[in-house]
């Protein structure tokens, strides 16, 4: 039994950083780094900072960060950011699943001067994977992630994996 608990002990930390290492090099295949990362475990949600989901609305509503303002990736209108977020100097971290999308809509951010804008590392995925609470679009937590697509949900460990019709 001893023996038992410690191969499981071993495969399951093994999964876990194999995930990490896939999703680590993911990052650095996809991402230039010109948005500074944001990390879950330096985020706290209390802090003030606006959170900006980068993902399309149908991802939102199955799942985001909590008090998470959708902006979309093609839908990104930046009029609309201007009059919702005056402060050019609020702290803004920008997410989408893993951090792609959200590098994009950082940089036209930064462009538009504002200049405290964060992208959090592994998006909503290494949220949710790191056991932190996701919302739906009723704003109750739920364990669903829209995984955005069978090859990209890959990168989710934990959770219900969600996709659309299109995106399988």
């Amino acid at each position: 039994m001893k023996y038992f608990l410690t191969f499981l002990s071993i495969l399951f930390f093994s999964q876990s950083s194999w995930s990490q290492d896939k999703l680590d090099r993911t990052l650095k295949k996809f991402n230039k780094e010109t948005v500074p990362y944001g990390y879950t475990k330096d985020i706290t949600l209390t802090d003030g900072v606006l959170l900006l989901d980068t993902r399309k609305k149908e991802e939102y509503e199955v799942s985001h960060l909590k008090n998470a303002i959708w902006v979309g990736y093609k839908e990104f209108d930046e009029d609309l950011v201007r009059s919702q977020i005056p402060d050019k100097e609020a702290p803004i971290l920008v997410y989408c699943s893993i951090g792609v999308r959200s590098e994009n809509i950082g940089e036209k951010l930064m462009d538009m001067g504002y200049m405290n804008v964060k992208n959090l590392y592994g998006g909503i995925f290494d949220w949710k994977n790191k056991d932190n609470p996701v919302y739906n679009g009723n704003n109750q937590e739920t364990d669903s992630v829209h995984a955005f697509s069978k090859h990209w949900g890959k990168l989710l460990t934990k959770g219900i994996k969600v996709y659309d019709r299109t995106n399988k």
